[in-house]
């Protein structure tokens, strides 16, 4: 890891904490020449997934892509870094759980919305229209009805 300060390649861990979601550790380093103290976030990354896209071509998966489309979902939402962070871990999480090498865009699709539907409704619909090319209101109009009525069958539920 290089220092920061100095670009010195080699610093010494002084203390590790795992984060809250347990999906993360955060390390606390120090350089071994300036002795300036970083930190350093390691992150567990989702390799040998490759995604095959509408046109049939195939490129692997990437955490870049992921989040800077889902970046684009929450513009101008509230929510902080750590949420975020924990967002992409659950949608990777459930890349994981499908056990395959191979995946299409529609089902990395089909899982970005439904997390999305769970932590920004405007954020879901905002994906949602993009991903599956909304071409006027009433489309827009039904997935509101739906996002209400789901809303409503959950509020039931838990009465």
């Amino acid at each position: 890891m290089l220092c920061p300060v100095c670009n010195h390649e080699e610093s010494k861990v002084v203390d590790s904490r795992v984060s809250g979601d347990g999906t993360s550790i955060r390390r606390r380093r120090e350089c071994e020449k300036c002795s300036y103290r970083f930190s350093t976030i390691e992150e567990v990354e989702l390799l040998d997934v490759t995604v095959v896209k509408r046109d049939g071509r195939r490129e692997m998966y990437s955490r870049e892509k992921l989040e800077s489309g889902m970046h684009k979902a929450l513009e101008k939402r509230p929510y902080t870094q750590d949420a975020f962070r924990a967002l992409i871990h659950q949608v990777e999480s459930d890349i994981a759980k499908k056990g395959s090498s191979e995946l299409t865009a529609s089902e990395v699709g089909e899982i970005v919305m439904e997390r999305l539907r769970l932590f920004d409704k405007v954020a879901y619909i905002r994906f949602a229209s993009v991903y599956r090319s909304f071409e006027d209101v009433k489309t827009f109009q039904r997935v509101i009805d739906d996002l209400r009525t789901k809303g409503r069958r959950k509020r039931t539920r838990n009465t």
